[in-house]
């Protein structure tokens, strides 16, 4: 009789996983996805009062978690929360200041950069240094966006952010490869949640994203839960350097 071949496990019982920007929004689903999957989970934000109710709340759900006010431009603290390395490392922290690209001042342009990409940059270096150290294999993974594979109205400084963070990764993952570290992306589109709010209440802004998403709706943040589980687990142990379009075929044409 043939030997039947087995899936990988999507069980993440006994890791160690830290989520930044955690507090709400697709970082907090992306917490509650991994704690669901039997991580325990290091919540990092850095609103205080409102990660420590996040995190408050998963306790009380039963999950494993716990809270750690961080700033993610604090290249120290960054260095400071791998003293222990972390199995699975997600990076849902961001910022998006959206103008025309001719009224963009360069204190939002730095501003946007400094969290987006050199947090980014730095976040994964610091996620590695401590697996290698550790000779443990790993995940990263970053929240980035359906905008760094496509333009869109207003959002050149997002963009240029969202295209660096996927040539970082390929980069890394060449890099990191041999050590067993994985590093890849997950690219929604618009995703409802309180951030996104006032360009969902924008009808010109909400009819441009309808007739670019090619289903029926925008994205939830259970839409992200799913792929974090897969990207965070043995389910993906040979994907690594790319991206997980969630995008509702935005990017298909």
């Amino acid at each position: 009789m043939s030997t039947l071949p087995r899936t990988p496990s999507l069980d993440l019982t006994g890791k160690r996983a830290l989520v930044t920007g955690a507090s709400s929004g697709i970082g907090l689903g992306c917490a509650v996805a991994l704690a669901e999957a039997g991580a325990h989970v290091v919540c990092a934000a850095r609103r205080a009062d409102v990660l420590n109710d996040a995190v408050a709340a998963m306790q009380a759900a039963g999950l494993s978690a716990e809270a750690l006010q961080l700033d993610q431009t604090d290249i120290p603290a960054v260095y400071a929360a791998f003293e222990t390395p972390c199995d699975v490392v997600v990076n849902s922290a961001g910022l998006a200041r959206h103008s025309a690209a001719l009224d963009t001042v360069p204190q939002d342009y730095d501003a946007v950069f400094d969290i987006n990409v050199k947090g980014a940059y730095f976040l994964s270096t610091s996620a590695a240094r401590a697996l290698i150290k550790a000779n443990k294999p790993g995940s990263i993974i970053h929240i980035s966006s359906q905008m760094g594979h496509v333009g869109g109205i207003d959002r050149t400084v997002y963009c240029a952010t969202k295209h660096a963070v996927e040539g970082m990764v390929k980069a890394m993952a060449i890099e990191w490869g041999k050590s067993g570290v994985r590093i890849n992306t997950i690219c929604p589109t618009f995703i409802r949640t309180p951030l996104t709010e006032p360009t969902f209440n924008d009808p010109e802004r909400y009819a441009w994203i309808m007739d670019k998403i090619k289903l029926p709706r925008v994205g939830e943040v259970s839409d992200i839960m799913g792929a974090v589980q897969f990207l965070a687990s043995d389910a993906s142990a040979m994907v690594t350097g790319t991206s997980m379009l969630i995008d509702g075929g935005w990017t298909a044409d």
